[in-house]
């Protein structure tokens, strides 16, 4: 069994690990407004993650109708919800819903 004092340790020295790796940019930079990289990177690195990881996402399913067709389907739905609802939960909550309702029930 793993001592109290040990487990304790290990949560202080994680949450002080994990202050000082966000408060770094702060302490190096020293600026109340980010600069011009900054704010370009803050716009379009998530759009470009997402790209990523869609096509990752699709290249390893192969060509089979019930492998490639329900992530299609479930894509579609998240890109329409986020499109008309801006909400990142509902979207990518209810494409995961519906994917894993049509991987179980539909494409079986």
């Amino acid at each position: 069994m793993v001592d109290f004092k040990y487990s304790v340790m290990i949560i202080l020295i994680s949450a002080i690990a994990t202050f000082f790796t966000r408060a770094f940019p702060f302490l190096l930079f020293g600026r109340k407004e980010p600069s011009k990289t900054v704010l370009y990177v803050g716009k379009y690195l998530p759009s470009a993650v997402i790209a990523i990881l869609v096509v990752y996402c699709l290249l390893g399913s192969g060509f089979a109708v019930n492998t490639v067709l329900p992530k299609l389907i479930a894509g579609v739905i998240v890109v329409v919800l986020h499109v008309w609802k801006r909400n990142n939960l509902l979207s990518i909550g209810l494409g995961t819903v519906i994917y894993m309702a049509l991987v179980q029930l539909v494409f079986v």
